[in-house]
């Protein structure tokens, strides 16, 4: 198993439309495509508050790159993406890392 840490800063004043795609539309999409989320947190003390990071786990970079693909080119996902924005932008920065677990890890 691998995870990946995805982090989006979202512009000033838009984290609640972030959080609003996610939770209503964004996961709807991973079910469908299988994509698993280990979780989700929000900033409360560090350097951006307006950072939403999630962990995504995968069976490995060939599932990952065959489901996000999938996921990522779905029409009605770009349509949905595209819809969540009618009053602009939310994310000003996406960021994302491919983590492997230590043999120690809780998160095998």
């Amino acid at each position: 198993m691998i995870y990946e840490s995805r982090v989006y800063t979202a512009l000033p004043g838009r984290m609640p439309a972030l959080l609003a795609r996610f939770e209503n539309v964004t996961l709807g999409f991973w079910e469908k495509y299988g994509i698993r989320q280990a979780g989700f947190f929000t900033t409360t003390i560090g350097p951006n508050s307006q950072d939403l990071s999630y962990l995504l786990a995968w069976e490995s970079l060939a599932e990952r790159e065959q489901k996000w693909g999938a996921f990522q080119s779905d029409p009605d996902w770009i349509a949905a993406r595209t819809a969540s924005e009618a009053d602009g932008q939310i994310v000003a920065n996406i960021a994302s890392t491919i983590l492997t677990p230590t043999k120690f890890s809780a998160l095998k």
